[in-house]
């Protein structure tokens, strides 16, 4: 509430900003100078940075280790968010900041846009936060849309046309550049949709709920609970877990990064298997979007056999 109350009380002082002339604009950005590009999400950054090439400056200024989800940026940062030519969000209510301060309309683009409809609305979970952060719920709409590849391949073409209209003398391009990023995205899609048939309604845990697109596109039979991989779950926690195996006997759970030590060899011992599969909503320690959700792919495919093997 506090935080909510300081960006509160900034929207006068920074519509103000909003609505000069030259908003869009940097300070200092002679009139022909590279186009700034400001994202919400890891996601769109790799998606406008694929695209663009050098075209613009693409920045995602959202910390390490922080869900930029329930990040709230300071004042310096909306600022820069302000003079931004681009600024592209995800939709279905992601980065909750962004409605609370004034940024100039004719600057914003929703990516989710075209699939509106198709967006996952929730019931409103129970409140926890993820380490020192403020408590929050995953309520409302399900916003790691991305984690549908489908999905991801619309953003993607809705950044497309965005930058288009930015830089419209190198349109083919941002056309090539367009091509080539979707056949990526369509050649990592139909490795889940494989992965999702060879699953065959198999039940499966997630950690948290985020993998709610994930788990409808690729027909995966899946249970989220509410655990942070750096915590150890409370007692109430695992005798939650043992009494939804009884109706829901998960071997495979999945997680945003890799659980205390002590919480896999516990997972292992109850016969469930822990998979690490990042949601890339923030920037990874390493590789880029492809790379991990192809680290991702593996880590599940490993385990579905591992699985198989065990069953024999």
């Amino acid at each position: 509430m506090r935080n909510f109350l300081m960006l509160w009380s900034l929207t006068l002082l920074l519509a103000g900003c909003a609505d000069e002339p030259g908003a869009g604009t940097p300070k200092g950005q002679a009139a022909n100078a590279v186009p700034s590009v400001y994202t919400v999400n890891y996601p769109l950054a790799w998606m406008a940075g694929e695209l663009s090439g050098d075209l613009v400056a693409v920045s995602f200024p959202a910390p390490a280790g922080e869900d930029p989800a329930f990040w709230e940026p300071d004042v310096d940062t909306i600022l820069q968010y302000q003079q931004a030519d681009l600024v592209l969000l995800n939709g279905a209510n992601y980065a909750s900041w962004v409605a609370k301060v004034s940024l100039p309309s004719g600057t914003l683009v929703d990516t989710s846009a075209s699939y509106r409809d198709r967006l996952i609305t929730l019931k409103s979970g129970p409140s926890h936060s993820h380490g020192p952060g403020e408590e929050h719920s995953h309520g409302d709409l399900a916003f790691t849309t991305w984690l549908d590849l489908e999905l991801a391949a619309l953003q993607l073409r809705a950044v497309a046309a965005a930058l288009e209209k930015l830089t419209p003398v190198r349109s083919a391009d941002l056309e090539q550049a367009l091509e080539r990023t979707g056949k990526l995205l369509a050649g990592l899609d139909a490795q889940l949709l494989t992965l999702g048939q060879a699953l065959d309604d198999a039940p499966i845990l997630f950690s948290h709920p985020v993998y709610q697109y994930l788990q409808r596109r690729y027909r995966i039979n899946g249970q989220a609970l509410h655990w942070e991989p750096g915590e150890m779950p409370g007692d109430d926690q695992w005798a939650e877990l043992e009494k939804l195996l009884q109706s829901h006997p998960a071997r495979l759970m999945l997680w945003e990064a890799e659980p205390l030590p002590e919480v896999h060899r516990r997972l292992e011992k109850m016969g469930v298997q822990v998979v690490v599969f990042h949601p890339l909503g923030n920037r990874p320690d390493r590789g880029d979007f492809t790379s991990v959700m192809a680290d991702n792919i593996d880590a599940l495919e490993s385990a579905l056999v591992n699985l198989r093997a065990v069953g024999k």
